[in-house]
């Protein structure tokens, strides 16, 4: 077994571990703890404990706040090394350590049994955090959630006494642990413990060949990537193509819908860059796919004016897509803020208005500044709210809007147009997308403490309700059960009830 590594200030390889891909968030821990098994967390968050230090975990260090890396941390247990992929046949189900990138995940249950997982376009990004988040991704609309597919989770839990111990909690109805599986399956981590694994195994899987117990991929996908020149939009033209793309996915947003292997990305970029891209996939399998995809290209686009450039057009092995394609395989900058809101419908008129205006703001002329709208509902929406932690199951579209930058000194720049941004867009319910007839509250893992700022946040709608809706009391239950001691805290953590 590699021994656990204890790197301090003094340690060359601190400097390179003190902070994740956003790099304006920088730590100041005592020490960072680099461990690779569940033995090794256990007696490392112990440590921790003992020696009353604030503690986070971190596995991708994808996250888009300090939650990791702010000046109150003193003690950080790094789990990338934690990064096996294997069939367990004693729990039935397929083990994911956290450190896991999610292109490790695809690659070896890709290669090793020809399954798959529906979770994130971001090859890089650690399972740990991901998971707890409850992430979505391109095969989502098809087979749901990545939580939808969790059957267990090993997790290191600090007693009310303050002992470090390992937990494994199944969704098995009669298990005891239940509450403890059901908190990992959308509320975000660093919330009730570390978790050491994962179990994965479909819900409606039977019997114990591992190649029948998660989703199998399309074979081959039809993929294109197209743009719009902002000189060839006015403001009617850009209202009718948003407004296009979201009564496409109202039309087809159930979970019996048509046309559920389309997924698409549609990233509107400030008027600064000169165009805007869509990135679309579709299963290429799909009965008439090329026509299918020809008449969702032409249905974004009808309306509004404009021609679009296709960038890419063509078939290619489901393998290659979901680690190599430049239209959902993209690279991050050092810096950036990010937003979220899901949608229940197609924007409507007074959002489209802020949006097209911030978009096209000329005191503000960032090209890296973007709202993506992405395909969501499909069999997403074919589990109940309070199944998982994932509250919002009725959505067509996730939103995410985010600014992205590498000078530090232009921090306070970038965080005022995405904050005006925002406001602007959900002016009538008080600065955020409250739940209600168009919008559906945010998604964690697009992590954005501003909702916890009144001067940001003036819906009189706390937090947790746009995050967690209806199961916020249920996650409060679970965090006095499972850290009383409140040993993980972050911005956007749950609290005790």
């Amino acid at each position: 077994m590699t021994e656990p590594l204890l790197i301090r200030p003094d340690d060359a390889r601190y400097w390179g571990l003190i902070s994740g891909s956003n790099t304006r968030w920088v730590g100041s821990p005592d020490y960072i703890r680099l461990v690779w098994s569940t033995e090794q967390v256990v007696a490392a968050l112990q440590q921790a404990v003992d020696d009353d230090l604030r503690v986070v975990v971190r596995s991708g260090g994808h996250c888009d706040e300090d939650f990791t890396a702010n000046g109150k941390v003193r003690a950080v247990i790094d789990v990338s090394g934690m990064d096996t992929v294997h069939y367990d046949s004693v729990m039935g189900a397929f083990a994911v350590a956290p450190g896991a990138t999610l292109g490790r995940v695809y690659s070896t249950l890709y290669k090793g049994w020809g399954v798959t997982l529906p979770g994130g376009t971001c090859p890089t990004v650690g399972a740990g955090g991901h998971v707890a988040g409850g992430g979505y991704g391109a095969l989502s609309r098809l087979h749901g959630l990545i939580v939808d597919h969790l059957y267990a989770v090993e997790v290191v839990v600090v007693d009310a006494d303050g002992r470090a111990r390992a937990v494994v909690a199944t969704r098995e109805p009669d298990d005891p642990h239940r509450d403890l599986w059901w908190a990992h399956t959308g509320a975000g981590g660093g919330n009730f413990g570390i978790v050491t694994r994962y179990w994965f195994r479909s819900p409606e899987a039977v019997g114990d060949d591992p190649a029948r117990l998660l989703p199998t991929p399309p074979a081959e996908l039809i993929v294109s990537d197209i743009s719009w020149s902002w000189d060839e939009l006015d403001e009617a033209g850009f209202t009718r193509l948003v407004t296009n793309f979201g009564e496409w996915h109202e039309r087809h947003a159930g979970p019996d819908a048509d046309h559920l292997s389309l997924y698409s990305q549609l990233k509107i970029q400030h008027r600064s860059a000169g165009s805007f891209r869509m990135s679309t996939q579709i299963d290429a399998a799909e009965p008439d796919a090329e026509h299918t995809l020809d008449a969702f290209l032409a249905a974004v686009g009808a309306g509004t004016g404009a021609t679009y450039t296709v960038n890419d057009r063509s078939r290619v092995p489901w393998f290659y897509a979901v680690r190599e394609w430049f239209g959902f395989v993209e690279a991050a900058v050092a810096r950036w803020k990010v937003k979220s809101a899901y949608m229940r419908r197609a924007l409507p008129a007074p959002q489209l208005d802020a949006l097209y205006r911030q978009l096209t703001r000329e005191d503000y002329p960032h090209p890296y500044a973007m709202v993506a709208l992405v395909s969501y509902g499909g069999r997403i929406n074919a589990v109940a709210t309070d199944a998982t932690a994932a509250a919002q199951r009725d959505s067509i579209l996730k939103l995410m809007y985010v600014t992205l930058w590498t000078d530090p000194a232009e921090d306070e720049r970038h965080d005022r147009w995405i904050r005006e941004c925002f406001d602007a867009v959900y002016a009538t319910t008080g600065g955020v997308p409250v739940p209600g007839e168009a919008t559906d509250g945010c998604f964690i893992n697009y992590a954005d403490a501003d909702l916890a700022d009144p001067a940001h946040n003036s819906s009189g709608i706390p937090w947790h309700r746009l995050y967690f809706k209806d199961n916020y009391p249920a996650l409060q239950a679970a965090k006095a059960k499972w850290d009383p001691r409140e040993v993980f805290s972050h911005n956007l953590s749950i609290r005790p009830a």
